[in-house]
């Protein structure tokens, strides 16, 4: 049994900004999947994802995280991850994701 995923969304006038809480994995990637891109699709600005809920990522969640920067990048706009924990990070470092999303 996964851990309960909880994605938000803020708008500003253009940015959006998503905070995301509990675990990605498997069993819930294509939830997160879906909430992700709508939001993407419905900035028009940049979106920052606020990771300090996050406890667990698999590679399906590293997947979608691709997938929604694809997306973002093809209207000429940037994806960045915010108060990451270290073992996640570690994800994006080990993957060399971190040289392709902006993390603060």
């Amino acid at each position: 049994m996964s851990g309960e995923l909880i994605v938000k969304a803020e708008y500003s006038e253009k940015d959006a900004e998503i905070f995301v809480s509990g675990e990605i994995d498997i069993y819930n990637a294509q939830q997160f999947k879906e909430k992700i891109y709508r939001i993407v699709e419905n900035s028009t600005g940049d979106v920052s994802i606020d990771c300090s809920g996050l406890n667990y990522m698999d590679s399906t969640g590293l997947g979608v995280f691709v997938g929604a920067l694809k997306k973002a990048r093809q209207n000429e706009r940037n994806i960045h991850i915010i108060n990451i924990k270290d073992h996640i990070k570690k994800l994006f470092v080990i993957t060399g994701l971190d040289k392709l999303f902006i993390i603060h």
